[in-house]
């Protein structure tokens, strides 16, 4: 660990802060209808959207229609996407003429874009067309990004409405994020992105001749348009392989750092929105510190491991650290950083080999994600799931002082903590099930490239990351069989669809209460005390349902690893 290190660390979180504001001001007046910059530009063009799909702007829906119809608009996603893939052989824009992809494998990634998870068990440069990644995969990673983002903004309404039957209208709410907040970013960050260097282009790919005369084939593509909305919209699916550990994907020093901070961007933002929409900009900060109090935890214990390395590798005489599986572009403290950023973000991006992490610099993306990936969280899913948290942390509190707990006005009643818990509860049900499975039937075994404790962390740490809506892999596990394309995309579509339902149930409960002002017994939200609780109740519910499991896999591989140093 060094200062220049933290230094990076530092500057990183700071820019993310200094952007939560302006960001959170324009989302706010976006979601309320209200005219930005912009406004001149898009409004015709949002107004003929409603016309051609035949929306009512001013009608707004139930929570049960609002959910619905997010579950219609992903029914159609998913057709899509697998109807793309099964026929890009026949379709244009495939100048490496793709076959067309396997059944199972289609279902598999259509599920994964859709839940805006993209787990990826294929190659995209050896088995996507242009076509294909472009009208099914860069066209989904807009779609899920806004649906989350829509999904937030309608449970806050439900925290700063009083006595309303509705939460808003889901295809006003998609199609203003995708059209005021998403694209305009996106058309500015691929511009960024094409400077630094990444390929943007529907030629074919390159045959190259290398210095010792050998043919080679160089994929090229448009992949700055993709990966702008991959890291923008925390999306993760890679146009390579390699994903962000590509030099295409991933060129400069500078377009790794701008890219994690764009993946933090928006979901920061939002605890801002929330506070704006509530009517107390302090109860988003607040909320915000919770999560940067986990974040910044989990990024020292990474970058701790891997700067201090191993006692087998300085036995080895390779001190300095671990640069195992890191590219030499970016080093230990940025593969780090980017290791705790995609985790926490779900994001599912890598500049690096999370197989190839130290056991503790490892575990700590494991546990971003099995808490729920609520630290910054996806964009959108982030918000909702940390607020999910705060709904429990109230409730323990209002346990502690005999009271009806409340939170920005509303009481929170048995139906709400039941909501919660639903929600909370079915991410290790999924993750914890599926390990279990897997680890004793001899043909998903047979897809694991490592035994013991690293072994089966690879297979806990798929079906978690499926589950949490990640895309992140830890490797060494052959993802592409039947038996791991079925399971891994009910993973995702369980842990995506089962947590939304009971949020939108929550936000629809809560839009319908009074408002009540606060009294003498009110809990104060926005200090020190209320940051510290969440945190408590985030870390004492995850480790009930994570630590068993976790603790047979990174721990006990940690202690082998350094057990000359320990006995």
């Amino acid at each position: 660990m060094t200062v220049i290190g933290w230094i990076q660390i530092l500057l990183y979180c700071a820019i993310v802060i200094a952007l939560v504001k302006p960001l959170g001001w324009y989302m706010t007046r976006v979601f309320n209808g209200e005219p930005t910059f912009l406004s001149p530009v898009l409004r015709p063009v949002e107004r003929g959207l409603y016309w051609i799909g035949g929306v009512d702007e001013k009608r707004e829906q139930h929570w049960l229609t609002y959910t619905v119809a997010m579950l219609l608009f992903h029914v159609g996603g998913f057709l899509i996407i697998y109807g793309l893939m099964r026929l890009q052989a026949l379709l244009p824009f495939n100048p490496a003429e793709q076959s067309a992809v396997a059944p199972d494998l289609s279902f598999n990634t259509a599920i994964s874009f859709l839940t805006n998870t993209n787990w990826q068990n294929y190659g995209g440069e050896s088995t996507l067309s242009y076509l294909t990644q472009m009208v099914g995969l860069t066209h989904q990673n807009f779609l899920s990004a806004a649906t989350g983002i829509a999904l937030a903004v309608a449970l806050i309404r439900g925290f700063s409405r009083s006595s309303m039957r509705t939460i808003g209208n889901f295809w006003v709410d998609v199609t203003r994020c995708a059209l005021y907040v998403l694209l305009p970013i996106c058309i500015v960050y691929s511009l960024f992105l094409v400077w630094q260097g990444m390929p943007q282009t529907l030629g074919a790919y390159v045959e190259a001749t290398t210095l010792e005369g050998a043919k080679q084939t160089i994929a090229v593509g448009p992949v700055a348009s993709q990966v702008a909305i991959k890291m923008l919209g925390t999306n993760g699916g890679g146009f390579f392989n390699a994903n962000a550990a590509h030099p295409f994907e991933n060129p400069t020093a500078l377009s790794n750092f701008v890219q994690m901070i764009s993946i933090f961007t928006l979901g920061a933002a939002l605890t801002n929105v929330f506070g704006r929409m509530v009517g107390n900009q302090r109860q988003g900060w607040a909320i915000l510190a919770v999560m940067g109090v986990l974040f910044l935890s989990g990024v020292a214990v990474t970058y701790w491991a891997e700067a201090n390395g191993t006692s087998t590798l300085a036995s080895l005489g390779l001190s300095g650290g671990n640069m195992e599986g890191k590219e030499v572009r970016f080093g230990i403290v940025a593969s780090s950083l980017f290791a705790v950023i995609t985790t926490a973000a779900s994001c599912g991006a890598v500049n690096a080999m999370h197989d190839s992490f130290t056991a503790l610099g490892g575990m700590i993306p494991l546990i971003n994600m099995q808490l729920g990936e609520i630290i910054v969280g996806g964009v959108g899913a982030g918000l909702y799931g940390m607020l999910l948290f705060v709904v429990l942390a109230i409730f323990v509190a209002g346990l502690m002082v005999g009271r009806t707990p409340e939170y920005v006005g509303k009481k929170i009643e048995a139906r709400e903590v039941k909501m919660a818990m639903l929600a909370i509860l079915i991410l290790p049900l999924m993750y914890l099930g599926w390990t279990a499975v897997a680890v004793v039937l001899p043909s998903a075994v047979a897809s694991m490239a490592n035994a013991g404790p690293h072994g089966f962390t690879e297979v806990l740490y798929a079906f978690t990351s499926a589950t949490g809506n990640n895309g992140s892999a830890f490797g060494g596990l052959t993802g592409n069989t039947l038996f791991y394309n079925l399971t891994l995309a009910s993973s995702m579509f369980v842990g995506r669809f089962f947590m939304i339902v009971p949020a939108m149930a929550l936000a629809g409960s809560l839009a319908a209460k009074k408002s009540i002002p606060p009294s003498a017994g009110t809990l104060p939200t926005t200090g020190g005390l209320f940051v510290g609780l969440v945190v408590g109740v985030i870390l004492i519910i995850g480790g009930l349902t994570f630590f068993p499991a976790l603790a047979l896999g990174p721990i006990v591989e940690h202690l082998a690893m350094n057990a000359n140093t320990l006995f």
